[in-house]
């Protein structure tokens, strides 16, 4: 019985660098290269190598993040591919899978993964993360998740992974969502199915001025007046709380949706929803100024699907409140 076929598409990141001689740690290995450090992989499956970028992740657009997204659209038309597997760097891989995960109806895996450890360190983890990555994406049985984060034995959904430590190896969670399953001892594991809404699916545009401005006491309007009239299309609020500002906040969040900048409120609570109760400045006060509740979500995944609602209200015509809310439920 033939291996299944996956497709590797590699972006660069810390698992395709390596330390200059003057010491400061660079992108530096081809997909070619990345994909000969892990001769294991013959074992798992038969690889199609696609080289999109060769970046760190602090350098990933909103453009960029959009063309993996294409690419694993385009692969997913040929029907003899398992799965799909993203090499990525870790500083915006939560960004990068949320967007390929509201953008890709298919039903095979997109996994995305990487390494906290350089291509040079003597205990790297990055080749270990990608043949565990190769095992889901080959995997029947993550059939239907959508995009995943799979880092140190974890598969966590695309929509609730996010980054959690600098430099420990177990760098993602999906706090207390809790995961969606794990590899071990080399045997993909799902403990749990998750909702995927579709509506914005098609979309293939982002808007990528989308500010995200995040509180702290004290502050006041300013820097969503800054972006108001610096051309942004729309800002997440990431506040305090259940969702709660101050009057100076609301005020300009007011001015804010009167010009027909929408403002989603999410709370800089790492757990936990949003939602108007409070009055003073608080979520009851920003509703009433116009804004809407982002749910669950925390600041950099609001502000993706921000961005992939408004490239579809800009397509579609749909009211940006019906575009969000199918995403904010779950």
């Amino acid at each position: 019985m033939s291996l299944p076929e996956i497709a590797l598409i590699t972006t660069g990141g810390t698992i395709a660098a390596r330390p200059l001689p003057s010491g400061e740690v660079v992108v530096a290995d081809s997909g070619e290269e990345l994909l000969a450090s892990v001769p294991e992989l013959a074992e798992v499956a038969r690889v199609r190598l696609v080289e999109l970028f060769r970046i760190d992740s602090s350098l990933m657009t909103p453009q960029d993040m959009l063309e993996i997204a294409r690419r694993v659209r385009a692969l997913d038309r040929d029907e003899s591919l398992a799965g799909f597997v993203v090499a990525h760097g870790t500083d915006t891989m939560e960004e990068s899978a949320y967007l390929v995960d509201l953008l890709y109806a298919g039903e095979r895996p997109v996994v995305f993964t990487g390494a906290q450890r350089n291509a040079d360190d003597p205990a790297p983890d990055g080749p270990g993360n990608l043949l565990d990555a190769a095992r889901i994406a080959a995997s029947p049985e993550a059939r239907g998740l959508g995009a995943v984060v799979a880092m140190a034995g974890r598969i966590d959904a695309a929509r609730d992974a996010t980054k959690v430590h600098t430099t420990s190896l177990e760098a993602f969670s999906s706090l207390d969502r809790g995961k969606l399953g794990e590899v071990a001892d080399g045997a993909v594991r799902i403990f749990r199915s998750r909702p995927r809404p579709l509506n914005l699916s098609a979309t293939d545009a982002v808007e990528p001025r989308v500010a995200l401005v995040k509180l702290a006491a004290g502050m006041d309007g300013a820097l969503l007046r800054a972006a108001r009239e610096g051309g942004t299309a729309g800002i997440v609020l990431e506040a305090l709380g259940l969702g709660n500002a101050n009057p100076g906040v609301v005020r300009e969040v007011e001015l804010c949706t009167e010009a027909g900048l929408p403002v989603l409120v999410v709370s800089r609570v790492p757990s936990g929803s949003v939602a108007p109760v409070y009055g003073d400045g608080g979520g009851s006060d920003l509703a009433r100024a116009g804004a809407l509740f982002g749910g669950s979500l925390i600041g950099q995944k609001a502000r993706i699907l921000l961005m992939v609602a408004l490239a579809a209200r800009r397509r579609s015509g749909t009211p940006l409140e019906e575009l969000l809310a199918p995403h904010l439920r779950i």
